[in-house]
C-alpha cells in the first residue's frame, strides 16, 4: 500500500528542477576519501564535502557537508520542493557561516544528481543516508544535531526526528500539515495521503521551532500554527508578517531568529559539536560561541571571507536589499521554477 501512496504522490507532488542545476565530477587533485568529488557549478572550498551517499532503497544520493571551524552543532537540512543542491549550495555556506555550525544538505532521489525517483518513502530513506553518514564519518551525535526540514522538507524530517529523542532541536520552515492538506481541509488523516506530519509532530521530543510567512500562498499559515500547537516542547515560534512560501529569508527577523534558537538549544544540552577530531576544542569554545551567536547581526562582516562577493542567491545581499525596501524582492534562492509550476500544476511545496 505504501508503494501505491508514493506513486500517486509522485505524480503530483514532486518538482525536481529540470535540467539539474549542477553536476558532480571526480576530484582527481587528492586522495582524501572525503574529496573524491567536486561541483562545477560552485566555489571549490576546502571545508566543502561534497559525497555520494547509498540509500537501504538502493538509490544514490549526492550530499554535501559545509564544515565550520569550531561548530556549535550540526545542522540537516532537508530542502523544498522545487530546488537542488545547486540552486542551495550557497544558502548551506551562508547559514554555516552565520550560525556557526556544520550543515549537511542533501538531494531527494531523483533530483539533482541523485538517482531513482522522487518518492515519499525514498524521502525517507534519503534522510536516513544522510543522518548514518553524519554518525559513521563525522562522529556526530545525536544531542549535537539540529534537522531543519523546508517545506516538502518538513516530512522526512519530521519522519527522523519522531525516532530520535536525544535530537537537540528541530527546525520547521514553511511546512505542511501533509500533503492532501495543502490541497483540501481534511479534518481526518486518509491512507492514500503522504508526509502525515500532523501524526508525527506529537512523537518529536525535543524543541520545535516554527517559521511560517503570514501571507504564504502555497501552504497557508494555518499548517504552521497548528503543528506548533501539537508540539510537546514548543519554542517560540516566529510568524513572518507579509512573508510567502519562498521568500523568508529576506527578512532580517529570520536569521535572528534561528540564531536565538541554535544559542537556547545549545544551553539546555550543554555540549558542543563537531568530528571526532575536533571536539575537545569546540567544548572549550561553546561559551564564547554561543554569546557571540545571541549577540550577533545580519551585517556583511559575520560571513567569512572565502565567500564569493557577488552571490546570486546570497543571503546576505537579499537581507541587505530588504532593508532598503519596505516590500522584499521575490526570493531566488529555491524557488526559480516554482512560478511556472504553480501555475501549470496548482501545487508546490
Amino acid at each position: 500500500m505504501g508503494g501505491v501512496t508514493s506513486s500517486i504522490a509522485a505524480k503530483f507532488a514532486f518538482f525536481p528542477p529540470q535540467p539539474p542545476s549542477y553536476t558532480v565530477l571526480a576530484d582527481t587533485s587528492t586522495s582524501t576519501a572525503s574529496h573524491r568529488f567536486y561541483i562545477p557549478e560552485v566555489p571549490k572550498k576546502e571545508n566543502v564535502d561534497v559525497l555520494k551517499l547509498r540509500t537501504r532503497r538502493g538509490n544514490e544520493i549526492v550530499a554535501v557537508y559545509v564544515k565550520y571551524h569550531k561548530p556549535t552543532c550540526t545542522m540537516l537540512y532537508s530542502h523544498g520542493n522545487a530546488a537542488d543542491l545547486g540552486q542551495m549550495f550557497e544558502l548551506f555556506v551562508e547559514l554555516s557561516n552565520r550560525l556557526r555550525l556544520n550543515v549537511m544538505g542533501y538531494d531527494y532521489s531523483g533530483y539533482g544528481q541523485s538517482t531513482g525517483k522522487p518518492t515519499e518513502y525514498n524521502t525517507y530513506a534519503d534522510i536516513d543516508a544522510a543522518y548514518k553518514c553524519l554518525k559513521e564519518q563525522y562522529g556526530v551525535k545525536d544531542e549535537q544535531l539540529i534537522l531543519y526540514g523546508q517545506s516538502v522538507g518538513s516530512g522526512p524530517t519530521l519522519d527522523l526526528a519522531s525516532r530520535l529523542p536525544e535530537l537537540r532541536g528541530v527546525v520547521l520552515h514553511s511546512p505542511i500539515l501533509s500533503g492532501l492538506r495543502v490541497l483540501y481541509p481534511v479534518k481526518r488523516t486518509y491512507w492514500f495521503d503522504i508526509y502525515k506530519n500532523i501524526d508525527k509532530i506529537g512523537m518529536v521530543k525535543c524543541p520545535v521551532l516554527v517559521i511560517h510567512g503570514t501571507a504564504d500562498e502555497v501552504v497557508d499559515v494555518s499548517h504552521g500554527k497548528q503543528l506548533w500547537e501539537l508540539c510537546k516542547e514548543k519554542y517560540e515560534p516566529l510568524w513572518v508578517s507579509g512573508g510567502g512560501h519562498c521568500n523568508l529569508e529576506l527578512y532580517p527577523e529570520f536569521i535572528k531568529h534561528l540564531k536565538k534558537f541554535i544559542q537556547t538549544v545549545g544551553k539546555s544540552k550543554g555540549t558542543s559539536n563537531g568530528s571526532k577530531n575536533d571536539t575537545a576544542e569546540q567544548t572549550k569554545d561553546q561559551t564564547t560561541g554561543s554569546n557571540e551567536v545571541v549577540s550577533g547581526t545580519s551585517n556583511a562582516s559575520e560571513l567569512s571571507t572565502d565567500l564569493p562577493e557577488a552571490s546570486r542567491n546570497s543571503l546576505d545581499s537579499r537581507l541587505e536589499k530588504s532593508k532598503k525596501s519596505n516590500q522584499p524582492e521575490k526570493s531566488r534562492m529555491s524557488t526559480d521554477h516554482v512560478d511556472r509550476f504553480r501555475r501549470r500544476k496548482g501545487l508546490v511545496w
